[in-house]
């Protein structure tokens, strides 16, 4: 026959507004290490009933606690709990609990707290605790208030002696109270009617206010009375640098050339001042041909003179007349040269290549006259406009 297993021991619910958590006692060292737990709960109202219908919560955990948050149970309800443990396929008996969430489960602080100073008085806002659910509790506990203390932080701490205010308000304000004071403050939830009461919230501390000193009014006036002036000497030195620059600009105290200013501001019609042009100017603009004539080139051609004697004052003269009679031709004369080399009884060879060059210098004339009678003609037939 299987030993039987021992129960749980000592149940315990540890509750937060909403927030419920079975917590159980168990020896490890008569099972070891194998052991395993079940919950369930059922309302109370159903263990009448020939036919229990129990709702499973925790089934074979190891761990000694189970956490009934989320199983939804009526603030306002009364259920029964229980719990057994489970070993090698054996069964320990069933350890029952009752539990009310109105009665059993406690009350939260409040959420939140602040203060703020209204001249000098406190005002304290409240924030009610909330469910598992983030809703406020006063939900669920209607007749829900806060006990509030308050005290002086200069006061001596051995001899405090905090004043007390009860409100179910989520606004309150601290009478009796001095202005530039320091005040600390600390609020808890309260239920009377099942005696429920919260822990205390952190302190909270904050000056009053009140009328202002005529120190710090006057600390306040000379400040102002600084910042007023610096504004107002940055504002002149920028005006004062603006303008410098405007009248460099405009008004520059080195002058230019009384010759240079008079070209540039000479806008008539004649000047060569450059300035854009308009449609209006455009309009104005007049045209005329020009017929563009070339330069006729004189090409004068030397004949090297004869190495014989040197020709006769005649020869000279008759020799300087041809070139005056052909000097609008352009086309020099050179007989006067190869007659006096005729004259001069010199060498058969010499007469020869002096006629050779002679008649290469004809030809060079005659193809120069051609051309330069081409670029003529040319030229004559070009016409350009020029625009005045």
């Amino acid at each position: 026959m299987l030993a039987e297993l021992p129960q749980p021991q000592n149940l315990t619910l540890l509750t937060l507004n909403t927030q419920y958590v079975l917590t159980w006692d168990w020896d490890q060292t008569t099972t070891g290490n194998s052991v395993s737990f079940t919950v369930e709960y059922m309302a109370k109202y159903k263990m009448k009933m020939k036919k229990k219908n129990w709702s499973r919560v925790c089934e074979r955990t190891t761990r000694t606690r189970c956490d009934l948050t989320g199983s939804d149970l009526h603030y306002l309800g009364m259920y029964v709990l229980r719990v057994r443990a489970s070993a090698d396929g054996v069964n320990s008996d069933w350890v029952n609990k009752d539990f009310c969430p109105d009665i059993d489960a406690s009350l939260g602080p409040p959420s939140r707290v602040e203060l703020a100073p209204v001249g000098n008085l406190l005002d304290v806002t409240i924030s009610d605790p909330l469910t598992s659910t983030q809703h406020s509790m006063k939900e669920h506990v209607l007749f829900l208030y806060y006990r509030i203390l308050y005290w002086s932080r200069s006061d001596d701490p051995q001899g405090l002696k905090p004043k007390v205010l009860d409100s179910s308000n989520n606004l309150v304000t601290l009478p009796e109270l001095e202005a530039w004071t320091w005040y600390c403050v600390m609020i808890q939830s309260r239920y009377d009617y099942y005696n429920k009461t919260s822990s205390y919230t952190e302190p909270q501390c904050m000056q009053t206010e009140g009328d202002t000193p005529y120190g710090q009014i006057f600390l306040y006036f000379l400040v102002s009375m600084m910042v007023c002036f610096l504004l107002v000497l940055l504002s002149s030195y920028a005006f004062f640098r603006f303008y410098r620059g405007l009248k460099n600009t405009f008004y520059p105290s080195i002058q230019l050339p009384a010759h240079i200013q008079e070209y540039l501001c000479d806008f008539s019609p004649g000047s060569d001042m450059p300035r854009l042009l308009t449609a209006d100017s455009e309009a104005e603009l007049c045209c005329d041909k020009l017929t563009i004539c070339p330069e006729v080139v004189l090409l004068e051609i030397h004949v090297p003179p004869p190495l014989t004697a040197p020709p006769s004052e005649l020869e000279q003269d008759s020799g300087r007349h041809i070139r005056q009679d052909s000097g609008d031709s352009g086309i020099y004369s050179t007989e006067g040269g190869s007659a006096q080399q005729g004259r001069s009884g010199g060498e058969p060879i010499r007469r020869d290549q002096e006629v050779d060059s002679w008649q290469t210098l004809e030809q060079v004339k005659m193809e120069e006259m051609g051309r330069e009678l081409a670029d003529e003609r040319d030229l004559d037939e070009g016409v350009v406009d020029v625009c005045v």
